[in-house]
């Protein structure tokens, strides 16, 4: 797990094992926030040692941003936590991610001690904010990677947990590609001094504009290429063939798991197209 102070009292941990995951971690004087968790114990528990024993403090509240298991899984080692999420975080952590975590421990003895912990402090409508010192974190939807999105905004720092919404390549096969749209295009009048990313690198504020610009880009290309490709009634596998480059990105980042991404992309969009006729 990497670890990296970007603030004062703000640290971000980046997943070695799975997707390069993020969490990040407020200190305050009565406690820490914790905004995710990772996806295998090991680094979770890692976290937590860092936070209790290297900074002398307990997770007063760990923030889910939404319910996908990468990002909920360690929930569990904070038990003295209140645990705050969106309401559609809740129901879809008590349907599909016990099923998930069920399939998963079947498949991976090391979740073995995994349990879902669903949230109690849930945001509806509008906007919540949890205080912590003199720091102020603001949740408020940002729907588009899943319906249960959320984001995080350390009002003080400036700093933005954007959970999955911002990715070096936007995901869209759990969620709707109109409302990640929407949500990307709120970003650049935060004033923002960075945006951490649900998996990769934290984007500092000379480089925010631009990675959001580059991923609505990507998502204008994808659905005029897989509407093209629907439009003709070609098969479903020729949406697989639209390439990444040609949508404007690069196989690069997240050590080329955006290639896999992408044609999750494709597929799901194409399906929902095929859906609709």
């Amino acid at each position: 797990m990497l670890r990296e102070r970007v603030s004062d009292d703000v640290y971000i941990f980046t997943s070695e094992v799975y997707a390069q995951v993020t969490a990040g971690a407020v200190i305050g004087p009565e406690g820490a926030v914790l905004i995710d968790t990772l996806a295998f114990p090991t680094e979770t528990l890692e976290i937590r040692d860092f936070l209790e024993n290297r900074v002398g403090t307990k997770v007063r509240y760990v923030i889910q941003t939404h319910y996908h298991a990468d990002h909920t899984n360690g929930t569990c080692f904070f038990p003295g936590a209140e645990v705050v999420g969106h309401q559609l975080c809740r129901e879809k952590l008590n349907t599909a991610g016990r099923a998930g975590l069920k399939k998963a421990k079947e498949q991976s003895p090391e979740l073995a001690e995994l349990e879902v912990v669903l949230p109690s402090i849930l945001l509806t409508t509008g906007s919540l904010q949890l205080h912590l010192g003199k720091k102020t974190l603001q949740l408020f939807a940002t729907p588009g990677h899943s319906a249960d999105s959320l984001s995080v905004l350390l009002k003080e720092d400036r700093i933005l947990f954007a959970g999955d919404m911002m990715m070096p390549l936007p995901y869209i096969v759990d969620g709707d590609i109109d409302d990640m749209v929407r949500s990307l295009q709120a970003i650049p009048a935060m004033g923002l001094e960075n945006v951490v990313q649900g998996h990769g690198e934290v984007v500092l504020r000379g480089e925010i504009d631009d990675a959001v610009r580059s991923n609505l880009k990507y998502l204008d290309s994808l659905r005029k290429k897989v509407e093209a490709v629907a439009k003709r009634k070609k098969p479903r596998a020729a949406a697989r063939e639209i390439t990444l480059e040609s949508c404007g990105k690069s196989r690069i980042p997240l050590n080329g798991l955006v290639s896999q991404l992408h044609v999750a992309n494709c597929l799901a969009l194409y399906d929902r197209l095929a859906d609709s006729r």
